[in-house]
């Protein structure tokens, strides 16, 4: 008697699970409890009549069983992502990319309508999170991503690096009270918290120590989880900020943001941390994804080159 197939979450919970070795870590991705994938393969485990997991005191390992499915679910799983992935580009052209809510928040979704101008066909999805997706497992088709280039892989597109300055509402400079950077002793200094240090010259401290302003005390401090909800912060007039451009740059060039002590930056080139713009193996081919890659790209170099101009300018 032919036996039916385990179904599709049953898989997609177990694939899971063998990945990370952890069933806390595959409820967290699928967002399922640790004990709802336990369930899971418990049932799956029944069905089959195999053990899939050998549990121990703190660690989780496949049995040979386990392994050999891990290996068939993989591909199988990764096959029909392929093909609904070609299948969803004929029908309807649309395209998902995922970036860090900040970049999402204060460069990317500022410049969709343009794009939206120019590719009417194209329906976009911005899958906005600070965690590093995985392209093809999570079916999404571009990643612009801000880290070293190792973890961009081969392929990725290198956009722009990043430079970080004091920013601030102009009614901070005219007041006559911010002129040097001593004078942050009569201000609110807005602090970005990176618990996982990603961006380490997002700091004042860095930015005192390069300019070397010691001993300076705030007039008191506003903490911000969400890079965007900081410079908003900085727009309202409620403190001064770490600019990062390329993040800030049209909030400067049209004034409502200033720099009040010049060019003195901090700069992430020393890191060789840098945005990038990654299609998925799967997507790359598709011409929603390389007409948004190229449009990306120009965006980058018209930006760069804004600003060259106006250091120009400047100077």
């Amino acid at each position: 008697m032919h036996k039916g197939l385990p179904s599709l979450d049953l898989l997609k919970g177990f694939e899971a699970a063998a990945r990370n070795l952890s069933f806390t870590k595959a409820g967290a991705e699928l967002f399922l409890t640790q004990s709802a994938i336990s369930r899971q393969i418990k049932a799956l485990e029944d069905e089959l009549g195999v053990p899939l997991f050998r549990r121990k005191h703190r660690e989780l390992l496949l049995t040979e069983a386990g392994q050999t499915l891990h290996k068939a679910v993989g591909e199988a799983l990764r096959t029909l992502r392929d093909a609904t992935a070609k299948l969803s580009s004929r029908a309807g052209g649309m395209l998902t990319v995922t970036t860090t809510i900040s970049f999402a928040s204060l460069w990317l979704v500022p410049r969709l309508a343009e794009f939206r101008r120019q590719h009417p066909e194209i329906d976009v999805r911005i899958a906005a999170t600070n965690d590093i997706s995985d392209l093809e497992r999570d079916g999404i088709d571009v990643a612009i991503r801000y880290c070293l280039p190792e973890v961009a892989g081969p392929g990725a597109i290198e956009l722009f690096g990043e430079k970080a300055f004091p920013v601030c509402a102009p009614a901070l400079v005219s007041s006559g009270r911010l002129s040097s950077p001593q004078d942050l002793s009569r201000h609110v200094l807005l602090h970005y918290d990176d618990p996982e240090r990603r961006s380490p010259w997002l700091s004042w401290e860095v930015w005192f120590e390069l300019v070397k302003a010691h001993g300076v005390e705030p007039k008191g401090t506003l903490r911000f989880s969400h890079y965007d909800q900081m410079i908003q912060a900085a727009l309202d007039g409620q403190g001064i900020a770490l600019g990062r451009s390329p993040l800030v740059d049209r909030w400067v060039k049209d004034g409502r943001l200033v720099l009040p002590f010049g060019g003195r930056f901090i700069s992430s080139k020393g890191t060789a941390r840098a945005y990038f713009i990654i299609a998925a193996s799967a997507a790359a081919s598709r011409p929603e994804v390389e007409r948004f890659s190229r449009w990306v790209r120009a965006e980058a170099l018209a930006g760069a080159a804004a600003t060259a101009k106006s250091a120009r300018k400047a100077a």
